[in-house]
């Protein structure tokens, strides 16, 4: 059985990929944490909430928007060109943020945000459905396993050490290396070589072809039939129905749990004043969020192994884990605990995540993947989008603590739903493979 540093060690492709990844994500969370941290500071603690949950919005609705195209887009061209291009005009579209310095050019952020997030939304279908053209059936699920490992641990360490860095440096600091980790990243993925273009399709001809709609339509006609894909491409968006827990990390970090740093002095250079950072509150979550979301695959795998029957059982369980432990922070009186509580509900969190990711890639043929991973992706986003903004609402009138024990409670729902699902389905497991390369 391949092992995850097996398969970086042997696999040159998917090195180049991972690495690539490795550097963009830990940009990126250099970047979430400072641009958190410049928002409380801009609106203070107790109205930070719905400009954070714009900001989440800013994050998630684009996806939602332009994923139908882009999945289009991804099933027509050359997959690695079009991850090139994506993380050039990413990396160029973060500089804008070194202009936000008011509430009144807040619109720039959120503008950027939206813009960066248009081009992830072609980038991260494309490579979900590059990473099976690169690895062998064996190689698959411990490849998709380090890969969300990889985005963990540069949340943990990203988040950590952007709060850190935007405390002592200055949010420019943060976003200048965000903006050059998408270039790094777009040299790694030029040097991979493999077949990156999809199965071959009849060209665009007509107006009404040239829209996508045709190429989508067909999509549906593959999906429908078989009802557990359809399962599969909902998990996420069950994930995403609690997706304002991702505001809460933010409010629970400025104000249920603010933490105080102390004075930072080098060479009796007064570097940082003591004083209570949003930036490094936020962070602590976030990195306690990375490390359970890390440790979840990875750790699950060498327990039970990789079956497929096995990855369909355990989704249902993950959903309570991670509603629970949700239900655990609403009631945390101590930072430690709150980010215990953080790290068990993204470890269940990241098997629902990484187990229907792998299910999809190995059940679904190339020609369709593109369309298969952008309707899952814009489903999460809708539903994450929705679910931040409607918790920055009730934060104006119900507690951090109350709208936590609200969410973990509603992510029992879904895990309630896909229990009953995978009982029917375990009396009749599709048959249908697809051989990766």
């Amino acid at each position: 059985m391949a092992t995850s540093f097996g398969v970086l060690r042997t696999n040159r492709n998917f090195r180049l990929l991972f690495v690539g990844q490795t550097i963009s994500q830990l940009g990126d969370w250099f970047n979430t944490v400072a641009l958190m941290g410049l928002l409380a500071e801009l609106f203070g603690e107790h109205d930070a909430a719905m400009p954070v949950a714009l900001l989440m919005v800013a994050q998630f609705l684009p996806m939602a928007v332009v994923g139908t195209v882009a999945g289009v887009v991804v099933d027509r061209v050359d997959r690695r060109r079009l991850m090139i291009v994506a993380d050039v005009l990413r990396g160029t579209l973060v500089l804008g943020l070194l202009l936000v310095n008011s509430q009144e050019r807040v619109w720039l952020a959120y503008a950027v945000t939206a813009l960066t997030v248009t081009c992830t939304a072609f980038f991260e279908p494309a490579r979900t459905a590059t990473i099976p053209n690169v690895t062998s059936a064996d190689e698959l699920l411990p490849a998709s396993a380090l890969s969300s490992a990889v985005w963990s641990a540069m949340l943990a360490i990203g988040a950590s050490l952007g709060g850190l860095i935007s405390a002592v440096s200055g949010r420019h600091v943060a976003f200048v290396l965000n903006a050059a980790s998408f270039f790094v990243s777009a040299w790694f993925i030029s040097r991979t070589r493999f077949d990156a273009k999809p199965a071959r399709k009849p060209p665009l001809r007509g107006a009404w072809a040239l829209t996508g709609v045709p190429d989508m339509v067909d999509g549906m006609r593959y999906v429908v039939p078989r009802p557990h894909l359809g399962a599969l491409m909902f998990v996420k968006a069950g994930w995403g129905m609690a997706g304002g827990v991702l505001v809460l990390l933010a409010i629970f970090g400025t104000s249920v749990f603010p933490l105080t740093l102390p004075a930072i002095s080098v060479w009796g250079y007064n570097v940082m004043p003591a004083g209570a950072s949003a930036a490094a509150g936020i962070g602590i979550l976030y990195g306690a969020r990375g490390v359970g979301a890390g440790l979840g695959p990875l750790s699950l795998r060498w327990l039970v192994g990789q079956s497929r029957p096995v990855m369909r059982r355990a989704i249902g369980p993950a959903f309570f884990l991670f509603g629970g432990a949700y239900i655990g922070l609403a009631v945390s009186r101590q930072l430690p605990v709150a980010a215990a509580c953080v790290l068990l509900a993204h470890f269940g969190g990241s098997i629902l995540w990484v187990f229907s990711t792998v299910l999809l890639q190995l059940e679904v043929p190339d020609e369709f993947r593109g369309r298969v991973f952008s309707a899952e992706l814009a489903l999460v986003t809708l539903t994450s989008s929705a679910s931040s903004y409607v918790t920055a609402l009730a934060l104006q009138h119900a507690s951090p603590r109350a709208m936590a024990f609200a969410l973990g409670g509603l992510l029992c729902v879904p895990g309630a739903l896909w229990l009953m699902a995978n009982a029917r389905w375990g009396r009749d497991t599709p048959t249908e493979v697809h051989t990766v390369a």
